[in-house]
Order: C-alpha cells, then structure tokens, then sequence
C-alpha cells in the first residue's frame, strides 16, 4: 500500500513540474515573403519575465514595435498566462536571412529562443501587408513597367520603362530603390538619365503625375517566356487625415510605402530556319558591311591595313564579325576589334570592326577573296547577305616569288624546280682534320668532391630559406598587402605601357578601375554609374575616403581625355589609382 502511494506522489510531482514548464518561443506570421511585404515577429512566454533582449534582425528593417500584449485567464480552474513582444518588420533585400534569439529571464534564469529562418524572395503583385498599410496610399501610388514589344525575336531590342505614378490626392516626398531587377536572360544596358521630369498623365482613365525613373534597353539571349523581374521601391508618402491645424489647414501623416513594378512575361520568337545561312553569326537589325584597306599599291615588307566593318542599328555587340582570308605570300597579325556603338531607346547603333595589318613578302599580285556577312533584317523579317568586292594589293618591287606566293592555292605556292650543279655540295669538307680528345678520369677528381658534398652543404641553406617561407606565409597581413599590391598591377599593367599617351593611358586607366569592380562585385559595365558604384561600395563597408577617391578617379579619367596633361601628372595618377585599388581590395 505504502508502495502504491509512493508511486502515486511521484506521477503527480511529474505532472505537476511539465505543466509549470517554462516555455519561450519565437513565431513568424510567414516564413516566405516577396520584398514588398511586412512579417509580424512574436516572441512569446507562458510565465511572466524581465529583462527581455530582442535580436538584431539583420536583414530587416524595424517598422513597428515593440508591443506587449498579456493574456490572463482561468479555465475550470487552470491559469492560463501568455505575455508576447510583437515586432513588424519590412525586409532591405532578397535572400535566406535568420531571426537570430532572444532572450528572457523568468524567476532568475535566461531563457533563449531558437533562430528562425526567413526567405525573401522577390516583389509580388499584390503585397499583403501584416501593418495595415494606409489604403489611401496604396490605391493613389503606383509604379509601372512599359515594355516596348511583349513578343520579340531573340537578339531583337525592346526597352522597358519604369513609371511611378503619383494622385494628386497624395504627394511623394522621397523615394529609394530597395531591390534591382538582375535581368538574368538578357543582355542589358541601362539608358542613363540625367534629370528627372515630372509630367501629367493618365492612370485608368484618371488624372495623375508621372515620372520617368528608368530606361533600360534588354537583348533577349533566349527563346520561349521570359520572366523580367519587378524593380521595387520604398516611397515617403505624404497623405492627409481628417484632421485640421489651428488655422483650418488639413494635416498630413507620413506613410512609408513599399511599391513593386510587377513581373512581366514576354514570349521570345526564335529565328526562323527557312532560308538561314551557313555563315550567320547572330546578327539581327539593318545593317551595312564592307571591307577596305588603306592602299592598294606598295613594296615588299610594307605594311597596309584592311577592316572589316559592320555598321548600322541592331545587337552589334552580340556577333562575331567574319574573318578575312588572305593569300599566303602575305604575312597576316591578329586583328584589332574595335567598337563605336552608342545605346539608346531604339538599341544599339554604330559600327563594329576589326583591322588587320597585312606585311608581303615579295613582288607580285595579291587578289584578297571576298567575304559575306548575313543578318536578319526585322523590317522583312528576312536573311539577308552582302558580299565584299574582291581588293588586288600590287606589290611593286621585292624579291621575286610573289606571282607564285599570290596563288589560290596555298600549298602550291612558292614551289621551284631543284637543278644541281657542280658546286652545290662545295660546304662539304672531305677532310675532317679530326683530333683525338685527352680522356680524363672524373673519381676523385674536384669536381667529383663537389658534386658529393654540394648537397650536404645545401641542407643548412633549404631549413634557412624554409622557415622564411613559413614565416611569410604566416603574416596574413604582410599577404594581404602584397595580395593588393599585385592585383592593381595586374589591372593596371596596360596603363602602365602607356605613360605618355594621354588618351591611351586614361582609358586604359579606366578600364582598369571598371575590370576591377566588375571581377569584385560581378557587376556589368553597363550597370557602373558612379551613384551605383558609391552604394555598393557602401554596401561592402568600404571606407568613405577609399570610395571617394575612386570615384574622382573615374571623374579624372573622364576629364583628363580631353584636358591637356603632362606625364608626371598622369604618373601621380597611376600612383594614386594602385593605391587605391590595393586599399580597396583588402577592404573587400
């Protein structure tokens, strides 16, 4: 009997410590959420605690809170506590982020939640707010996507244009881009907008305010759908309350809103396979080809160029130009690619070439083959083809085997007949004079004492250069410098060949500064305005001199091409530019 109520008292002792278990957790009202959305953080205990110590909530910027709720009740006479601190949260980018613990003490110990994970993906259609976003602001505040042709052919232009459309009901007082879209499948180049206009039109019919806030020209690189992701906002919206001042003004309240452009689908035509050449490349506009050189009479061993131009309006970026065939009699270098293409709302316009310096090597004709470029031309939807004109270089005076070197036929070219004479074996000695070479015995000579003790002599020179190895290897910093040291001289070793050449060396200099960033922060050339370029150095944390004096490189390049500059000036340049980019990598 005794031993039943033992047993008894020790059940109700355990059941009675579960239910006064101390429980704290944390909940999230999603835990996958578009950019443009809120998510509502609770923490959340059964028994009252002090000191309570919430996360940082990096990744997330803090829009609401903290607010305490408490929950008392007795039911058939069991208490029932919950005490929850509420947070509202608006994310800062895309990606997988972590609500890291929190703490509370309840009755002298700490008590910690566990991490949650959040995935933010990018903007949706239609946000669903967890703070009750002011409806005024959300129905007078829109931002819009226009594209150009919403069915293209692959490498066809189209352009979107990003609208933020604003009531008059409401005003906007600022704004900040919080997530770029990436255009993943598309070649990009953004339009660059010097001033912004605000302009009157209409959205559904009703009166609004509108301004251009970016152009971009896209270059689709595959076919079938295609996605173009939403560019996404957080405005500073003024709306007003019913509320009046003192002198019967109506007040304003501040809403900060986060507006989404939405995604856009276009559908990708593939070229057609009717009637395609063998030799097209890709190109896909109107375009003009032919080849030409700069003279067409000389002597042997000078030289002369020939380029293969391409110009007009389409993706001439995108394709390859076709290569020139020369005779063999003339000796032929690589060629030098060239591009003058400018970028606007209608695409890419100018010329692309490549020039190829040409050298014979003897007297006579040499007819140089023409050569075809094919395209597609988006007016008729069509292949087209133009051919060269075949270009004869006469080679005045030199040694004779041109007319032989100029066949079409390279492997017969430069072939004569072998007749022998009398004297044509005369460099033949028929008396070697031959002399007969003292042996010498190599053991025990010096050099056989040498060899043996070289290598015992080295030991003490392998253990002295290995422990100066070893101790380089463990100066992390020591590296890092010389790291830095030789990635700006990677970059700017072009630079470098051409001090003196004012041109030449600034735009080597700023292609340097722009391979950099684009190797650093895998962003394209295209996308390098210098604002761009200031917030993502910030993003990294760069220092703000560091950033500042990279950036007036950039501006320095861009002025000094067309400023007269003396060669110590372009020297401190280069100094400072080497500069900066080691200090810029051992701070990324």
């Amino acid at each position: 009997m005794k031993l039943k109520l033992i047993f008894l008292t020790i059940f109700l002792a355990s059941v009675q410590l579960t239910f006064a278990q101390v429980k704290f957790e944390a909940k999230v009202s999603k835990k996958k959420l578009g950019v443009n959305e809120r998510l509502r953080v609770d923490f959340e205990m059964n028994q009252d605690g002090d000191n309570f110590t919430p996360p940082s909530f990096s990744g997330f910027t803090v829009v609401g809170g903290p607010n305490q709720s408490i929950s008392n009740s007795w039911i058939n006479g069991k208490r029932s506590y919950a005490k929850t601190f509420s947070y509202f949260l608006e994310p800062t980018k895309r990606g997988r982020f972590t609500i890291k613990q929190a703490t509370i003490e309840i009755k002298g110990q700490v008590y910690k939640t566990l991490p949650v994970t959040v995935n933010v993906t990018g903007a949706v259609d239609k946000p669903k707010d967890g703070n009750n976003t002011d409806f005024v602001a959300s129905e007078n505040l829109h931002l819009v996507a226009e594209v150009s042709k919403a069915n293209p052919y692959l490498n066809e232009a189209i352009t979107v244009v990003y609208k933020l459309y604003v009531s008059p009901r409401i005003s906007v007082s600022n704004w900040r881009e919080l997530d770029s879209p990436t255009y993943s499948d598309f070649w990009s180049q953004a339009i660059d907008m010097k001033q912004l206009k605000i302009e009157n039109g209409e959205y559904n019919g009703e009166p609004y305010r509108f301004v251009v806030l970016r152009k971009t020209v896209l270059y689709p690189q595959k076919t079938g759908k295609l996605n173009i992701e939403p560019l996404t906002l957080t405005v500073s919206v003024d709306v007003p309350t019913k509320r009046r001042d003192i002198f019967g003004g109506r007040l304003y309240s501040t809403v900060n809103k986060t507006v989404a452009a939405g995604n856009r689908t276009i559908n990708v035509k593939s070229l057609p396979e009717q009637g395609k050449p063998d030799d097209f490349s890709g190109a896909v506009g109107s375009f003009d080809f032919k080849v030409t050189t700069t003279k067409t009479e000389l002597d042997a061993t000078e030289s002369l160029d020939a380029k293969v131009l391409v110009s007009g309006n389409g993706n001439l970026k995108l394709f390859d130009l076709p290569k020139l065939s020369v005779p063999t009699g003339l000796e032929q270098y690589e060629p030098e690619h060239n591009e003058r293409v400018r970028t606007n709302l209608s695409g890419m316009g100018g010329n692309i070439s490549d020039n190829y310096t040409l050298v014979p090597q003897y007297k006579g004709k040499y007819p140089i083959p023409s050569i075809s470029f094919s395209y597609f031309d988006l007016k008729t939807e069509s292949y087209k083809r133009i051919t060269s004109d075949e270009i004869v270089i006469n080679v005045k005076t030199g040694p004779d085997g041109g007319d032989a070197v100029a066949s079409s036929t390279p492997s017969s070219a430069g072939k004569k007949a072998v007749t022998q004479t009398g004297s044509q074996f005369r460099f033949l000695k028929s008396n070697a004079n031959l002399q007969l070479i003292q042996r010498s015995h190599f053991f025990k000579s010096t050099g056989f004492w040498m060899s043996l003790t070289a290598p015992l002599l080295a030991i003490p020179l392998f253990l002295f250069f290995g422990k100066k190895r070893e101790e380089r290897l463990n100066d992390v910093s020591g590296n890092r410098v010389r790291k830095a040291d030789k990635l700006a001289r990677k970059y700017l070793s072009e630079a470098k060949k051409n001090l003196g050449d004012q041109k030449e060396f600034y735009i080597a200099m700023e292609r340097a500064l722009h391979n950099y960033l684009k190797a650093k922060l895998n962003i394209q050339t295209s996308d390098m305005s210098k604002d761009r370029i200031q917030r993502l150095l910030k993003e990294q944390e760069v220092e703000d001199t560091v950033m500042i004096e990279f950036v007036a490189l950039l501006e320095s390049c861009e002025f000094a091409r067309y400023t007269p500059s003396s060669t110590s000036a372009m020297q401190q340049d280069y100094d400072k530019a080497s500069r900066v980019i080691a200090a810029l990598d051992k701070q990324l």
